[in-house]
């Protein structure tokens, strides 16, 4: 048996090659992150699309393994097929609503937009007949109207490079979101190899139960997608809004968009609304106002938590932080991703308190 070594100072002594290579391995280290987050950094608007088809990926397999439950007789569809069953599902219902329902909607919009240079003083003249407005230079904002309608053909024309690269971002979307329900599990086993083999069972089980709480995400958006659309059918409805049916579908599916969702289709209702009577527009304008009110404070939490087990305050932080830091994307993405933190930290970091006996009286302990 041999004696450990020891120093002056009593510790156990080390090679001092033993220590050189600890210290090279942790430089190399170091810099084999450091080279990682930069390379990640130039990269992270393709990071961006790669996490955020994989999230939808992951949220849409609940939808696909039922697709593929359908029986017709002896035939039952397998992953490709009902993947192709899900997309061509969605892409039918969009072409048949942007085929049948918008052209009106369009036409009486294009229709306002000539009338707009002759009926924008009319409105503006309204408007500064109100106690507030009374300060406001009609002057220029006639003019910025005028101009706006004048050369809106020629603001698109210039926004197209732009809208342009966001298609082309939406299409990669779509086809990695398709590969990833194709092979995402090749995908996932693959990472899980990196870690080790001691580890792999509780991660795996780990991102199973996240998996299945991130596909009741999408349940809980439907039901907000179904409420704004009926709501807002109702009320357009009530005001005599053209098209109420087509516009309460647009606002339901427009939804799904966090921000900018609203603000596209509040904007085409209210052009709408603006063809007949300004006091629809007020009209429109209070009802949407009040509504997003009830959604951000009761409606959204109250679902999410019941759909996905966050609390309301997680579900609003989670929504401000993935607007601050990836915009309209972010913000869509925020709550699943919310759930697959919630579950990582409650499995590898929340330390759960020990049972604690309550003491007893000091006359039993006697």
């Amino acid at each position: 048996m041999t004696r450990e070594v020891l120093t002056r100072e009593g510790k156990p002594f080390r090679p001092r090659g033993r220590r050189q290579r600890a210290v090279r391995g942790n430089i190399l280290f170091t810099f084999g992150v450091a080279l990682a987050l930069y390379v990640a950094w130039h990269v992270r608007d393709v990071l961006e699309i790669i996490y955020v088809s994989a999230l939808f990926a992951v949220v849409l397999m609940p939808v696909m393994r039922g697709i593929m439950k359908l029986r017709i007789g002896k035939w039952q569809p397998g992953r490709g097929m009902a993947i192709l069953i899900l997309f061509l599902a969605i892409a039918g219902g969009l072409t048949l609503f942007f085929v049948f329902a918008l052209p009106p909607v369009i036409r009486d919009m294009r229709q306002f937009a000539t009338e707009l240079p002759t009926r924008g003083p009319q409105l503006l003249a309204r408007i500064h007949e109100l106690p507030l407005m009374k300060h406001i230079d009609l002057a220029a904002l006639n003019y910025k109207i005028q101009d706006y309608a004048s050369n809106a053909a020629s603001y698109l024309l210039l926004s197209i490079k732009s809208w342009a690269a966001k298609v082309f971002e939406v299409i990669t979307g779509v086809i990695l979101t398709v590969y990833f329900m194709l092979e995402g599990e090749i995908a996932y086993y693959w990472l899980l190899s990196f870690f080790p083999v001691d580890k792999r069972q509780r991660l795996d089980t780990t991102l199973a139960r996240a998996e299945v709480r991130m596909g009741k995400w999408l349940l809980g958006q439907g039901s907000l997608m179904l409420i704004l659309g009926l709501t807002s059918m109702i009320v357009f409805l009530f005001l005599h809004v053209r098209y109420a049916y087509a516009l309460g579908v647009l606002m339901g599916l427009f939804n799904l968009i966090p921000i900018a969702g609203a603000v596209i289709s509040m904007t085409l209702v209210v052009m709408v609304a603006a063809i007949d009577s300004w006091g629809r527009v007020l009209g429109v304008l209070i009802f949407y106002f009040v509504y997003a009110q009830i959604e951000t404070s009761y409606l959204t939490p109250r679902i999410m938590k019941n759909s996905v087990d966050l609390v309301g305050l997680a579900v609003i932080v989670a929504l401000l932080l993935g607007a601050s830091l990836a915009g309209i994307v972010g913000a869509m993405v925020s709550v699943p991703s919310a759930v697959l933190v919630a579950v990582l930290l409650s499995e590898y970091a929340v330390k759960p308190e020990p049972i604690i006996a309550e003491p007893k009286p000091l006359a039993e302990i006697k």
